[in-house]
């Protein structure tokens, strides 16, 4: 015991001495023009009273000493929008700054706009002054106004009243936002609604969803994290869930980045020109739900693009249901997924009657079959109907189409990457001139007439 307490005392020692003992270090004024890792910042788009992430500069010193930076500030002083951190210190200016020689070191950038700040692009530059010259990074960033909807224990954050949103301010989300019982939410064109993690929408009974965005101008609902790489990253925020008897109307709606898109229940549901992608689980969950569907467009879907439960009414038409999923292996990424049963709260099956029509679509990706429809003997059969549809699936799925089909051929789309996600099919396409008119859908998703020969999907 003793040896390990003098041990002990030995290393400390030591320790203390090498401390008191390290070399000198001599900082010098620079003869030379710092480095940087980038000369023009451009941070995420940002919402009044919110803050950005965090974005990082580098500086580097290329020279043969150690040397001391005069001055690092922010141009803008104590009034702008932006804060920077400097070896751990946060503020707008900081004075002899070192850098040890062929080292380097980081300038933390982030935006935080106080309210009401104007939208416009917010511009400011970090100012590196040394006798070498003055040298600037500019900072770019772009400013929206804002509306919240924050729950806490206090909030319950319900919408009592029937409601029109406008894109004048982006809706901003944090917990869930309930629509209460029989009221109305309408959005118009334009509008933006963005979700904190973990957050979502309810529509409570006889409830009513009306979305009424317009080529070129279409409603989003995404994360609140709007830098693109965010665009192909699923499970940012919940899903949107309309419970017993409400009524969801959207027209060109975008939907991506979420758990499960739209859970439908009990309801009924017309959802045209639309795209929907990038759900860690589902895009569409239908339960004993009444859904039509024309020209939507949908992929990126870890367990599948959409999903039928229990009984119900299902009718796609002119519609592209596609699914590359590839960032969890283990997952379906199946395009249709159908069971004639339910399993409810309580544990107990509910089934009746699921009626699937597919019309003028293709459902195509990467898993063999990506149709499956799943009939428990305690159910009744599903009933399905494909026409002139292009179709992927194995004679192990059970499926029996008509000879209107198309089946497991590629529809050779022009790119089915989320990144720049493009699901027209190309002139070689089979699905060229096999699609049959239909009065009630005349154009196609970007708005274009419907001609002969008509195209199978979304996109004439």
């Amino acid at each position: 015991m003793k040896i390990k307490i003098f041990l002990g005392i030995a290393f400390w020692s030591l320790l203390l001495l090498v401390g008191c003992n390290r070399d000198d270090i001599s900082f010098e004024s620079p003869t030379q023009l710092l480095r940087f890792s980038t000369d023009t910042l451009f941070c995420d788009t940002v919402y009044n009273q919110m803050r950005s992430e965090t974005y990082a500069v580098k500086v580097y010193n290329k020279e043969d000493k150690d040397v001391l930076i005069p001055r690092i500030a922010l141009e803008g002083g104590s009034g702008s929008l932006y804060r920077i951190n400097v070896d751990g210190k946060v503020g707008t200016s900081f004075e002899n700054v070192a850098l040890r020689r062929k080292d380097s070191l980081y300038v933390f950038v982030e935006i935080a706009p106080v309210a009401n700040a104007p939208e416009a692009i917010a511009e400011d530059k970090v100012v590196i002054n040394t006798p070498a010259g003055e040298q600037k990074v500019t900072l770019l960033s772009v400013v929206q106004d804002a509306e919240y909807f924050i729950k806490t224990d206090t909030n319950p954050n319900i919408i009592s009243e029937n409601t029109t949103w406008t894109k004048d301010k982006v809706k901003v989300i944090f917990g869930d936002l309930t629509v209460a019982e029989g009221k109305t939410l309408t959005m118009e064109k334009g509008t933006k609604v963005y979700f904190r993690k973990n957050s979502g929408m309810n529509f409570a009974k006889n409830s009513i969803l009306d979305v009424k965005g317009v080529l070129g101008d279409e409603v989003v609902f995404r994360g609140d994290r709007s830098d693109t790489k965010y665009d192909t990253l699923p499970a940012n925020w919940n899903g949107i869930k309309m419970e017993e008897d409400t009524q969801l109307k959207m027209n060109y709606a975008r939907l991506f980045g979420g758990n499960v898109g739209l859970q439908l229940k009990k309801n009924t549901a017309e959802i045209n020109n639309s795209i929907i992608h990038t759900f860690q689980n589902v895009g569409i969950y239908g339960i004993h739900s009444n859904l039509t569907m024309n020209n939507v467009v949908m992929n990126n879907c870890g367990e599948t693009d959409i999903a039928i439960a229990g009984s119900g009414n299902y009718n796609l038409n002119y519609c592209t249901i596609a699914n590359y999923w590839d960032l969890n292996s283990s997952m379906s990424a199946m395009g249709i997924f159908a069971s004639n049963t339910w399993e409810n709260e309580a544990g107990d099956l509910e089934s009746g009657l699921v009626k699937l029509t597919v019309n003028n679509s293709i459902v195509y990706g990467d898993m063999p079959d990506m149709i499956s429809l799943s009939n428990n003997p305690n159910g009744t059969q599903i009933s399905y109907s494909f026409n002139s549809s292009l179709l992927k699936f194995t004679t192990n799925s059970g499926l029996t189409v008509g000879s209107s089909n198309i089946a497991n051929e590629d529809p050779k789309f022009q790119n089915y990457f989320t990144q720049k996600m493009n699901l027209r099919v190309k002139t070689d396409s089979p699905a060229k001139g096999k699609g049959i008119f239909n009065a009630n859908v005349p154009k196609d998703i970007v708005g274009i007439n419907r001609i002969n020969p008509i195209t199978i999907g979304a996109y004439q």
